[in-house]
């Protein structure tokens, strides 16, 4: 970044902010790591082993497609010009997400994935007096950031069809400065109805935000997305990434949309630039004609194959619509990742509050395939 805007940016941010930062940086060390390969690791009771190659690796919802035809050739073509900043790829892509998306620009900001974009929301929206209010089980990062700035994270379990209770979560916190949703969530792959989040949004407390992590919406059979509540100018984040249906988890991209005063606000934590083959690769796959239904149904497909199989074989599992589920192994869950990974087959994790489950990726077909004898030969 040129120096003139660093010290732009260094002016900017007030004693306050200063001060935040400055508590995050010194409490991060003591925290979860904040990525979900980090949380998976810290996860595990043994040390981590280095998967030897051939694994099948179900553990972190990656999408095995990788990109599309059509980003590789741009991600290529981009890649000659890494030598200088990118700065009209980025309008690019904030353009481009504009005309899909049918939002003005400045009403999205573009970021390397949401990981990031979640670690600046609860920085800017949580404190000890402002708690970060989530589901159980989640994606936990967000709350691991609240936690380094000394906010309390209060975790609300989900209702009966795994949904996020989003009553509850209002009741669980009437002062609360962000309410985190992802739908359809991470670890179980189920989604919030748009109602239920347009019911928090008009209830919610003043100056909380509530954010909603779509990073599985284009999986979904059937699709509700939020962008109707930032059209509407509500006090909302939607987190896009092109890390899952698109398969760039590696070449990071993804995007925020919200109103520019509510983005501003989390301007102050980072100015990030992107890589430029993953904003290349993003402008071509929003560009791609019919990729998201083609790969829609390939994720589909392979998974009900395995939900067919589970049911055959009596593990219980949770209905997700997105590409990764949770199952029920009756048994500590971490057993049965230990076991598996002793087959060269590395599944996710497990959430405290459902022991017994694990979190599994849906891969290709012939990696489904070997994760079904993996399992039946730990399961016996």
């Amino acid at each position: 970044m040129p120096i003139n805007d660093n010290l732009s940016l260094i002016k900017s941010v007030n004693r306050r902010d200063f001060v935040r930062l400055a508590s995050f940086v010194a409490a991060a060390g003591a925290a979860l790591p904040f990525s979900e390969r980090g949380a998976a690791q810290i996860a595990l009771p043994k040390p981590h082993r280095v998967p030897p190659p051939g694994s099948v690796m179900l553990n972190l919802n990656e999408n095995p497609m990788g990109p599309a035809p059509e980003a590789l050739d741009a991600i290529f073509a981009s890649s000659k010009l890494g030598g200088r900043y990118q700065d009209v790829q980025h309008a690019a892509l904030q353009h481009k997400f504009a005309d899909v998306e049918g939002l003005k620009p400045e009403y999205i900001k573009c970021f390397p994935g949401t990981t990031e974009t979640i670690i600046q929301l609860a920085l800017a929206f949580t404190s000890p007096d402002r708690p970060y209010v989530q589901g159980d089980p989640t994606f936990e990062v967000g709350g691991s950031a609240a936690r380094a700035v000394g906010a309390k994270v209060i975790k609300v379990p989900l209702t009966s069809t795994y949904a996020h209770d989003v009553r509850g979560m209002l009741a669980a916190a009437t002062n609360a400065g962000l309410f985190y949703i992802a739908t359809p969530n991470n670890p179980t792959g189920t989604p919030t109805p748009l109602d239920d989040i347009k019911w928090l949004v008009a209830n919610k407390p003043k100056g909380s935000v509530v954010v909603i992590d779509e990073a599985y919406l284009h999986i979904q059979r059937n699709p509700q997305p939020a962008t109707s509540l930032v059209l509407a100018d509500q006090d909302v984040f939607i987190l896009r990434t092109f890390s899952k249906i698109y398969g760039m988890a590696g070449l990071r991209a993804g995007a925020a949309f919200a109103r520019p005063d509510l983005l501003q606000k989390i301007a102050i934590y980072n100015a990030p630039q992107l890589p430029a083959p993953g904003m290349a690769g993003a402008v071509a796959s929003l560009s791609t004609p019919g990729l998201v239904e083609q790969r829609r149904k390939i994720i589909i497909d392979i998974r009900e194959d395995v939900f067919d199989f589970l049911s055959k074989h009596n593990t219980p599992f949770i209905p997700s619509d997105a590409n990764h589920f949770m199952m029920d192994v009756k048994r500590p869950g971490q057993q049965v990742i230990d076991a598996l990974e002793d087959q060269d087959v590395f599944i996710g994790r497990v959430w405290p509050i459902w022991p017994t489950f694990v979190r599994v990726t849906v891969g290709t077909q012939d990696e489904m395939e070997k994760f079904k004898a993996a399992y039946l030969k730990v399961n016996t």
